[in-house]
């Protein structure tokens, strides 16, 4: 606004300098045609400056609001990322955590699946010497003995039903452990190449 009547003040001063270095005696009527004309130039000229730093005026209000409204998105958006880098790092802990935790069972099952082993070949042992023991005692006539040698047998027939139901489960376990491994890696290489910039 100040450069606008500073130019009108301009303006008007050149417009008064010259009316007063025109002779007096003799104002011709042309100049008088010629100041007017002037003068009005001088006005329009003011008006369109004026609407000119007007129409300045708002678009730089206009651009000002528009660029806080661009500071405020990104500010919004580099929270979010934040955001979704620190629950990426959470979730990258707690993979890290299950995938420990998933060794330290699959040692467990292993550990087992020897034990289990080492059971089954006793027990097969087992029922081997009562294989041979009923070969050798066919015929003969025990009596009370031979009710038993019909328990132990029973007894080991039991016992090698539940070496053998628990030998499918560590398996299964196994398998189990194996398909979750395979996910956990699927959801690392997932998460390692989200994070890689694009």
């Amino acid at each position: 606004m100040p450069v606008i009547t500073l130019c009108l003040l301009w303006a008007l001063a050149m417009v008064a300098q010259l009316v007063s270095a025109a002779p007096v005696s003799s104002p011709k009527p042309a100049q008088h045609e010629e100041l007017t004309v002037l003068f009005h130039g001088t006005l329009q000229l003011g008006q369109a400056l004026n609407g000119v730093y007007r129409t300045t005026e708002a678009r730089l209000m206009e651009a000002g609001h528009s660029l806080g409204l661009y500071g405020h998105a990104l500010g919004l958006l580099g929270q979010e990322v934040s955001q979704g880098r620190d629950a990426a790092q959470e979730l990258q802990a707690r993979l890290l955590e299950m995938q420990t935790e998933e060794n330290a069972l699959q040692l467990q099952a292993e550990a087992t699946a020897q034990a289990l082993g080492e059971a089954a070949q006793a027990q097969q042992e087992l029922w081997d010497s009562v294989r041979w023991l009923e070969v050798q005692l066919k015929g003969v006539r025990l009596g009370h003995a031979r009710h038993k040698f019909e328990a132990l047998k029973a007894h080991a027939d039991k016992q090698s039903h539940i070496v053998w139901a628990l030998t499918g489960h560590v398996q299964r376990q196994r398998q189990l452990i194996a398909a979750q491994k395979h996910q956990l890696r699927q959801i690392q290489a997932r998460l390692h190449t989200a994070a890689l910039p694009a």
